[in-house]
């Protein structure tokens, strides 16, 4: 064979295997180099319905019976939502709903993860870092106090309406326990319904279809607003597709079937035009304007080519940092979410079929968020490690151990973030542990290569995002 023609079978056998790589779903990306997340088509809704059927509407159909609740449980003195009727008589994140047979019941809301009040107020679309996943068998919020016992006391038709979720509880609860208060298994609890749900019909499976990973990932919520820039949802981007199919994902807590979900499904183009219609809260301190303008320079030299721009030129270039660059805690993004039994499963399944379809698409990394109100978001980095935006900065001030007043909780306005403890040894749900696997505050080193002063600069910087 002469050498012209080896030549040209190599170059197509390469040829072909690059093609191949790429059917398979593996792009032929420097795995040390950012990847850039393409845009895909989103729907279009009514901000204001999305705001009713988020805070009133009924994409969960099953929960307590109002009689019981409301006798075991005290009414809710604040009603931030404003709400009328019975729902104004509990927390902002439930909702009091009919089910299919007329029975109101109480059902917990999108809320309870995407708000929390701050300085007294509700700011919806703020991650929760109040939620105490760490002591699931006491439970940790009303609806849980019901134990399957109590529903011997229910009559048939209150029985049928809470039977959904109920089943759901003793089937999670007992596998979603975190090591400490404040961070949320929110990727837990979709691993263990998605495994006792039928791909295609979504109907219940009372044995798990699926091998269920072991270990409790802990994730910090990110805030709402943000996703109106983004073009990927979660912390590692393999959310693509239709975003409402992943904000509805907690129907399948207590959906009935596809039919069932068809019908939630068609509100969430208005949910997901009202959160992106969401903005952050404004810092509400004095800022030192002329430090915030050094701090902009600092910041655009050294941060914006992960992190876009802001104000007047906005820019947001939606990147995937590979593992090797951004070296922050890899379990999140080697754990549940890259399961291939999950992976295959959602992008079989009812969620990536229609007008809009949903997948998976797993990377080795995290994306690099926006920025927009990061000065309430602490805790920090995609596991909340890092409780302040000066340590973020600067690594050295990493605690090792450490832990916040749940109680009394107080906001630290210089250093931007909660106010903290550090401790000498860990304790076990009140003392935030960085030597767990998944709870790692290594990582996001960047700046540490700047001076104090410049430091301080961007941090004013950041306050006014």
């Amino acid at each position: 064979m002469h050498l012209k023609q080896t030549v040209i079978i190599l170059f197509f056998i390469a040829l072909i295997s690059c093609l191949l790589a790429f059917e398979a779903g593996k792009p032929f990306n420097d795995p040390n180099k950012p990847v850039s997340i393409p845009p895909s088509p989103q729907r279009s809704g009514d901000a204001s319905k999305g705001y009713v059927y988020l805070t009133t509407g009924d994409y969960l159909k099953s929960g307590v019976p109002y009689s019981y609740y409301s006798f075991f449980t005290p009414k809710d003195r604040h009603n931030y939502l404003n709400r009328t009727g019975k729902n104004a008589t509990v927390p902002y994140d439930f909702n009091v709903v009919q089910s299919p047979d007329k029975v109101d019941v109480v059902v917990p809301t999108c809320l309870q993860c995407h708000g929390q009040v701050f300085d007294g107020k509700l700011i919806i679309g703020l991650g929760n870092t109040f939620q105490d996943f760490s002591n699931m068998a006491k439970a940790n919020n009303p609806i849980s106090n019901f134990g399957s016992n109590v529903m011997q006391t229910f009559s048939p038709k209150q029985y049928k309406a809470a039977l959904p979720l109920f089943t759901s509880f003793d089937a999670i609860l007992g596998d979603m326990q975190t090591e400490v208060r404040g961070v949320n298994s929110a990727d837990r609890l979709a691993t263990l319904l998605v495994a006792h749900r039928n791909p295609q019909t979504l109907e219940w499976q009372s044995k798990p279809i699926l091998d269920i990973p072991k270990g409790v990932i802990p994730t910090d919520v990110p805030a709402w607003w943000l996703l109106k820039k983004k073009n990927a949802m979660f912390y590692n981007g393999f959310g693509r597709g239709d975003f409402g199919k992943f904000l509805m994902l907690s129907n399948i807590l207590t959906v009935k079937d596809s039919s069932e979900a068809r019908e939630v499904n068609s509100h969430f183009g208005d949910v997901l035009a009202y959160i992106k219609s969401i903005e952050p809260p404004k810092y509400p301190k004095q800022v030192d304007k002329d430090l915030a303008a050094e701090g902009e320079e600092v910041f655009v030299n050294n941060c914006s080519k992960c992190h876009g721009t802001y104000g007047a030129n906005v820019y947001y270039p939606n990147l995937l940092i590979p593992a090797s660059i951004i070296q922050t805690d890899s379990l999140l993004y080697k754990g549940n979410q890259q399961n291939p039994q999950f992976i295959v499963w959602f992008n079989n399944s009812w969620f990536a079929k229609g007008d809009y379809p949903a997948r998976l698409e797993p990377f080795d990394g995290y994306i690099a968020p926006p920025l927009d109100g990061i000065w309430i978001t602490a805790p920090y980095l995609h596991n909340g490690s890092v409780p302040t935006l000066q340590a973020l900065l600067d690594s050295k001030e990493r605690p090792k151990y450490w832990k916040r007043n749940f109680d009394k909780p107080q906001y630290d306005y210089e250093k931007v973030g909660w106010t903290y403890e550090s401790t000498d040894k860990p304790k076990r749900r009140i003392v935030y542990n960085t030597t767990l696997p998944g709870y790692s505050n290594e990582g996001h080193t960047f700046g540490d290569k700047l001076t104090e002063q410049e430091r301080r600069e961007v941090i004013e910087y950041l306050k006014t995002l």
